[in-house]
């Protein structure tokens, strides 16, 4: 009998261990398995890429994670100097990633700007990239991103705009695109009229901004009026992503120059016609970077209508020797329940160097925000990872 009760006493003692343990999770503190789990997609130097840049993310209708970036044969050139475009897919929830594989560029010259749109109509990945900042190309896919169709050039869908913008550089995104409830397929663009140096390269000012859009399902391809061009009270709009409000109308998120360090916004009834004149958003910083924006929620699908936003949120951080620019660190995400009309909640989800990023939602509503980060002591030795997480952590205080 005594040693009946010794292990009754034992048993107790371990379940008063356990129960001690268990307490965080009783009262609803986070786990660790709540915090965002980080994967490297592309390291710096992989490949004989000296940095890759500019990534995005998709997920197609069958749940594929489809992430893809520039990758630059060398620093030195910078924006202009010889890329191609990389990609690489998972299938199982972004917990592994298919080797990287090439699908745009053949190594000279520029090929950048990569923009996708996963239709969740027909599962079909529309993919497009831009050739030495004067060409636009447009391919398909109709397996998940396994493979593409021959690249289109559908350059001509915005020459058009020369009449009102002289252009001589043209650019995509970057990030992602969308497909609108009538099946419009939406792609943000910003345009540079400059001169080009003998060497081919030109400046990217001052600038304009419009969309691509196809009604076809991407057989033809036209252009949208012009939201906004380079004025004294708006310096040089830019790189911007647009985003489908649940009234059906399309708000575009912009990057400028101007010294305000804001994000700016303007809406528009069909993504194409009819912008309201951009204006500053006081709540969203702007260090002169590019940034993400995606729908998490719409009625009455879901209970609430959710925006989620990232960029690099560094306001407040000394900047010595930045010259005007803030820096590019301090990822945050911010969300909205109101249609972008307020941004309450935010998370930092890097506090250390960080620029452009993108986000996508999965059908399970796990959220991917893929970004660039240096991960050696040369803050120009870009790489790019992609963090998954749910709102919950957003949300946690």
């Amino acid at each position: 009998m005594r040693s009946v009760g010794i292990m009754m006493n034992r048993i107790k003692f371990i379940a008063i261990c356990v129960s001690a343990l268990c307490l965080p999770c009783a009262y609803g503190k986070s786990h660790s398995s709540d915090k965002p789990k980080i994967t490297t997609l592309w390291n710096a130097g992989d490949k004989g890429y000296e940095l890759y840049r500019i990534p995005g993310v998709v997920i197609s209708k069958a749940g594929t994670i489809i992430a893809y970036t520039n990758a630059r044969k060398t620093i030195a050139q910078g924006d202009w100097g010889d890329s191609d475009i990389m990609m690489r897919r998972s299938t199982d929830g972004g917990k592994t990633y298919a080797a990287s594989q090439h699908i745009a560029g053949n190594g000279h010259g520029v090929t950048d700007n990569p923009v996708a749109i996963a239709s969740q109509m027909d599962g079909k990945i529309h993919f497009l990239y831009q050739h030495n900042y004067e060409r636009v190309f447009y391919m398909v896919s109709s397996d998940d991103g396994a493979t593409f169709s021959t690249p289109v050039d559908v350059t001509d869908a915005l020459v058009g705009l020369r009449s009102e913008f002289p252009w001589s550089v043209v650019a995509l995104g970057p990030g992602h695109a969308i497909q609108m409830t009538s099946g419009r397929l939406l792609v943000p663009v910003w345009l540079a009229a400059s001169k080009r140096r003998p060497d081919g390269t030109a400046s990217h000012s001052p600038t304009a901004i419009t969309t691509l859009y196809s009604d076809d399902n991407g057989k033809t391809w036209q252009h949208g009026d012009l939201i906004a061009k380079s004025t004294p009270s708006m310096i040089n709009p830019n790189e911007n992503q647009d985003i489908q409000l649940a009234d059906g109308t399309v708000m575009a998120n912009i990057r400028t120059g101007d010294p305000r360090d804001r994000r700016a916004v303007a809406i528009s009834p069909d993504g194409i016609h009819g912008w309201t004149k951009p204006v500053f958003d006081d709540a969203l910083y702007d260090p002169i970077c590019d940034a993400g924006i995606v729908r998490y929620s719409a009625k009455p699908e879901d209970p609430k209508n959710i925006i989620l936003f990232t960029n690099p949120d560094s306001e407040g951080i000394p900047a010595p020797g930045h010259g005007k620019k803030g820096l590019r660190r301090n990822l945050t995400v911010r969300m909205s329940k109101d249609e972008g009309r307020t941004w309450p909640v935010k998370k930092v989800l890097d506090s250390g160097v960080a620029g452009y990023s993108d986000l996508a939602v999965a059908p399970d509503k796990t959220i991917f925000d893929i970004y660039e980060t240096p991960l050696g002591q040369n803050l120009k030795e870009h790489s790019v990872v992609i963090a998954r997480f749910q709102l919950k952590w957003v949300e946690a205080k």
